[in-house]
This record gives C-alpha cells, structure tokens and sequence, in this order.
C-alpha cells in the first residue's frame, strides 16, 4: 500500500509537470549545460531510485496534526528608510519590508505543498499573516521551483491582487507561464542584479540545490539565493541549500562585504544520506552563519509542512544545542514563530 501510494503521487505528479510550458535555452555555461543545470563541481548523487528507497524506508518523527498560532500583530503598510523588519509567514515565506519597500519569499499560503489539493504534506499551522491582511507586495522572489516554494495558487493569487515584480532563476518562469500565461514574471541567471528602487537592488547567487515538479524535468530550471542591497544593509536569502564547502557563503561574503540579515534554512534534514546534498542542518546553518561573516539570522524551514524524516521540534532543538559552541550566537540568531514579526538591528 505504501508503495502504490508513493507511485500514484508521483504518477499524478509526472501527468501534471507534462502540460508545463517549454523549459529555458539557452548557451552552454559553468552550471548550464544546455538542457539541464548543475551544481559546479559536484553534480546531484541521487535519484529516483533513491527517492523510492528512503520513502518505503521513511522514518518520520513526530509531527502534530495541527497546531493554532498565538495573535500578533499586523505588518505595517509600509517600513521606511533604513529600519528592517521581517515577518515570518512560515516555512520559507518571510514578509521583508525596508525603505519603503515590501518583499515576499517563496510565498505559500496553499494548505499542501503538492501539485495537488487533496494530498501530499498539509501545512500544520495557518499562514502567519492571513493572505487579506498582507500589506501591498512590491516584489516575490522565488529561489526554485520545489513544491514548498513555488506556489502556483499563491502566485496566482499575489498577481491578481497586487501585481508584484516576480523574480526567479532561469527556467521557472516556464512553470508559471504553463499555469497561466497572463502572469509576469522575470528569470534571471546567478550573477545577475535587478534594480527594484533607486536605492534596492536583488542579485541572485548561487545555492547548492536541485530542482523538479514532476519526474521528467529534474533540473530543467535553475535555483538561486537572493542578496537584497540597500542603504540600511544587505539581506541575504535562501530558500533551501546543501552546504557543500562553504564556498558560495564565503563568495557572497566577499563580494557584498556585510549582511545585516541573513536569512537561512535550518529543517527537513533527515535522513543524511538523501537530504545533505540539498539541505542543511542545523550545525551546517550555523557554519554558513560564520561564513557570512556573523550577521543577524532569522532560521526558516521547520515547523510548517512535514517533507522529511526530521521531527517536529528538532530543528530548533538542535540549533539552540549547537548554539552553545558560538559566541554571541544566541544574541544574533532569532527564530520566530510564524506570525511573528522582527525589528532587525543593525
């Protein structure tokens, strides 16, 4: 039973990444090579083979079925000049709002992350800030194109209701075009910078993931983190990312010299044989907060949907442990609870 399950899902998923409109090309790159993107230097060890086998071996730790959040406050309209405020949805979906200007990251207000509606993981708890109280959105980044970050029913409702600039690595906007061509979006390659403001700027970095909707487009589009630049502080954004060497941490440290806020994945880590290629745990997210050069970290991804074998409360647990070996670690790592908000210091 539990094998038919995990082929009807994945059967389903494949049927419906087929309608997708045609993927990027483009010339041949250090992570592009033609078709399909790649991680330099270390290309994806796993497969679906791979994925069948930790699925019938899955070994899930405790989740709630459901859990309600405490009231907070509403986001402002809107935050200016050089303070910075952030507001956790849940899961990677963070509320960033500086000079005058409202961000939304990989924005998920669906009660699944799946291309279907009535099954895959459920959402434990409901959106942080309930979609009809969000302030105007100005702009959405969207690191990739997993389910759990790249939301079609979201983007859909985002357009309608605020036309936001969307941007995306290279790829991505395929999948939003096959869902609705009316919907603008804009797919960037890493190194590439976007003026936002006179003053706000998003550049998209390299990460160390991989990408997929469905079973036959496995890196047909590109990940990437995001640095915002601004006047007040650079802001540093990833969705989800293996921490490899450290070297794409250490890369950005050097090029945009000091991060005010460094927003970093801690969850969905387990088991290690399957996970670590694409997603960091806790110990990795607190070498990636050196590598950046130790600026104020809100961690992301944990608490929301259950996507792996980690438990319900270990992400945190764990994190606080490895806390303990980092000086000032606990004065500049903040983890929030989902509706709650954040006045970053500089």
């Amino acid at each position: 039973m539990k094998l038919l399950s995990i082929l009807l899902f994945v059967g389903f998923a494949a049927f419906f990444q087929s309608g997708c409109a045609k993927y990027y090309s483009g010339p041949v790159t250090e992570h592009f090579d033609g078709r399909k993107f790649f991680n330099p230097g270390k290309p994806m060890d796993k497969n679906f083979v791979d994925f069948l086998k930790w699925r019938l071996n899955a070994d899930r730790q405790f989740w709630p079925e459901y859990s309600e959040l405490p009231a907070y406050d509403q986001p402002p309209e809107r935050v200016a000049g050089d303070r910075l405020r952030v507001s956790l949805v849940g899961h990677a979906t963070v509320l960033i709002q500086t000079q005058g200007v409202n961000i939304l990251t990989d924005p998920v207000w669906s009660p699944r992350a799946s291309p279907f509606r009535w099954f895959g993981p459920k959402r434990v708890h409901p959106p942080g800030i309930a979609f009809e109280n969000l302030p105007p959105i100005d702009v959405v980044l969207l690191s990739h194109n997993h389910y759990d970050h790249l939301d079609l029913d979201t983007i859909a409702r985002l357009w309608t209701g605020h036309r936001p600039r969307i941007i995306m690595p290279l790829g991505n906007d395929a999948i939003i075009a096959g869902h609705d061509s009316a919907i603008a979006t804009e797919s960037y390659d890493w190194g590439e910078r976007v003026p936002i403001t006179s003053e706000v700027e998003v550049h998209l970095e390299p990460m160390h993931h991989w990408s997929a909707r469905g079973v036959f487009d496995r890196n047909r589009a590109l990940w990437a983190a995001f640095t915002i630049t601004a006047p007040g502080g650079n802001i540093y954004f990833v969705g989800d990312s293996g921490y490899g060497n450290g070297d794409y941490f250490r890369a950005a440290r050097q090029k945009f010299q000091n991060f005010r806020l460094a927003i970093l994945p801690i969850g969905d880590y387990d088991p290690r044989w399957f996970m670590a290629y694409g997603h960091m745990n806790p110990e990795e997210s607190l070498l990636a907060f050196e590598d950046l050069g130790r600026p104020m970290v809100l961690p992301i991804h944990y608490k929301t949907f259950p996507l792996a074998d980690t438990g319900y409360d270990q992400p945190l647990a764990a994190l606080r442990q490895a806390m303990v070996n980092y000086r000032d670690a606990a004065g500049r790592i903040v983890p929030l609870s989902a509706g709650e908000s954040w006045d970053v210091p500089r």
